[in-house]
């Protein structure tokens, strides 16, 4: 394996700091539209405001998962830039190897939010086409 170097962990950062402000855009838009739901929730309590409620919240909280393994890999590369910084070279490896997991689980969680993303707006759709 070629020697880490300071650049390597720094490469993430545009990268991760890209991934966060999407992550962050998304849980804006989660948060308006559960500000809406809520609103006509209180107007008219019906079933299938229920059912989008409950597909914004487990979204929200993917999002919040996404959000935090974000950031713990962000930090985990600042981290090993220390370590390499201070010449602790073999667990640095360790380290900047557990960021990049952490970046892994994180855009695997963004996957599963698309999917339920796309779902619900396929039930919207068929609504349309229903109509």
């Amino acid at each position: 394996m070629e020697q880490l170097t300071l650049t390597t962990p720094a490469l993430l950062f545009s990268a991760i700091s890209l991934i966060m402000l999407a992550y962050t855009n998304r849980f804006l838009a989660y948060a308006s539209i559960i500000r809406n739901l809520h609103d006509k929730y209180i107007q008219k309590k019906d079933s299938v405001l229920i059912a989008q409620i409950k597909n914004i919240k487990q979204r929200l909280y993917l999002t919040r998962s996404m959000q935090i393994f974000g950031i713990s890999s962000l930090l985990l590369c600042v981290l090993t830039m220390l370590l390499i910084y201070i010449q602790q070279h073999n667990i640095a490896v360790w380290v900047f190897g557990f960021a990049l997991l952490l970046l892994i689980i994180s855009l695997g969680l963004l996957i599963i939010e698309i999917q339920i993303s796309v779902k619900a707006l396929e039930h919207h759709i068929s609504d349309i086409e229903n109509n």
